[in-house]
């Protein structure tokens, strides 16, 4: 007897998996088949397991959402008297009176500590990802991803003592030339360097404790998980549209770049927006090397600057209950800043691994 076969439907409830075949009713004479509701057995250790992912996942909602209400609430103090000019105010001075401090210098110092840091992470990570996933030999392979793997594990503190003492003696010289050569772009210029008088700018002083020094050293900082992210999505491109590259005759290159690079756009941009997550939030490491000032330092390349978690690092230990109030309301900031980045690449990531099982 023949039984004629639906498409395949999706389930309403968790009984019926998604995808199950359910054959249509068929008359046969008399005789009438009904459709079987294939459902699965489910035991104690998967309700458990059930159970705990749920749990898990609540869990983190209510952590997260427990430190913005903290937050907010030991903030709300300091917001209440500073208003929008919070914002907008440069200067840090809590105890002075009403509108007396903001986070205008602070945020846009964040934002240049984190951009400098990606725009030279992306390339390193970018470029170790493909090596591995596409060049190394595999008997190499895991060490390598061991490696880049154990750089997110070492502390920020080591990080930032080797800025400190290493890197600003070494980097001068490059943030020397950058503003010779490159001074008429506002950013790059340095005040009391004029490229026309090569005796002019000669002290290492106006180039040390900069936003370019912080942004190379959480540069190494951010490149293990935006490598991370990046390798894993550049290894799931379809091996059928892989082979499909070479049989017309494509070389190595020609093929990473039609397929591999395409396939990880998505990857690429969500694991460059996580680095950019951990980038604005860093701590440590920028407190050590930047030489803090309380107003919008643009020139990257110049001494001074200025970031959120620095401020907070920085002013806490002296800080009046007013003045914790403020530096309450800037964390505040912070997290909500970093929670937006974060969220929005996480969506990135998600969506760039939905299509990550399909081949041509």
């Amino acid at each position: 007897m023949a039984v004629k076969t639906a498409d395949v439907v999706s389930a309403e409830d968790d009984r019926v998996p998604t995808g199950t075949v359910i054959p249509e009713p068929f008359v046969d004479g008399d005789a009438q088949l009904t459709p079987r509701i294939l459902r699965p057995k489910v035991v104690g250790s998967d309700r458990m397991f059930r159970g705990i992912i749920r749990a898990s996942g609540i869990a983190v909602l209510v952590i997260m959402g427990a430190v913005g209400l903290f937050l907010t609430f030991r903030a709300w103090q300091a917001l209440s008297v500073a208003g929008l000019t919070f914002l907008t105010t440069q200067g840090w001075n809590p105890d002075a009176g009403r509108g007396g401090f903001g986070i205008a210098a602070v945020l846009v110092g964040t934002i240049l500590i984190g951009f400098t840091a990606i725009l030279i992470a992306v390339p390193l990570a970018t470029g170790t990802a493909l090596y591995i996933s596409e060049y190394s030999p595999r008997r190499i392979q895991r060490g390598l991803i061991s490696l880049v793997d154990l750089m997110a594990a070492v502390p920020s503190v080591v990080y930032g003592l080797w800025g400190f003492f290493f890197l600003q003696g070494q980097i001068t010289g490059l943030s020397r030339w950058i503003a010779t050569w490159f001074g008429w772009i506002p950013i790059f210029s340095v005040d009391g360097a004029d490229p026309s008088d090569p005796l002019s700018g000669t002290s290492p002083t106006l180039y040390t404790s900069s936003t370019f020094i912080c942004g190379i050293v959480v540069a190494l900082m951010v490149t293990p998980i935006t490598c991370s992210v990046m390798r894993e999505v550049f290894s799931q491109a379809p091996p059928g549209e892989r082979e499909g590259a070479y049989a017309l005759g494509a070389t190595k290159w020609g093929m990473i770049r039609s397929v591999v690079l395409p396939f990880g756009k998505g990857g690429m941009i969500g694991g460059t927006m996580l680095g950019l997550g951990r980038a604005l939030g860093e701590t440590i490491a920028v407190f050590m090397i930047i030489s803090f000032i309380p107003a919008i330092q643009s020139h990257i390349l110049q001494s001074g600057g200025s970031s959120v978690s620095s401020l907070i690092a920085l002013r806490y230990g002296d800080s009046t209950a007013f003045g914790t109030s403020a530096l309450m309301a800037a964390g505040l900031a912070l997290f909500i800043m970093t929670l937006i980045v974060n969220f929005i690449a996480s969506s990135i990531v998600a969506r760039s691994r939905s299509g990550a099982g399909t081949e041509a």
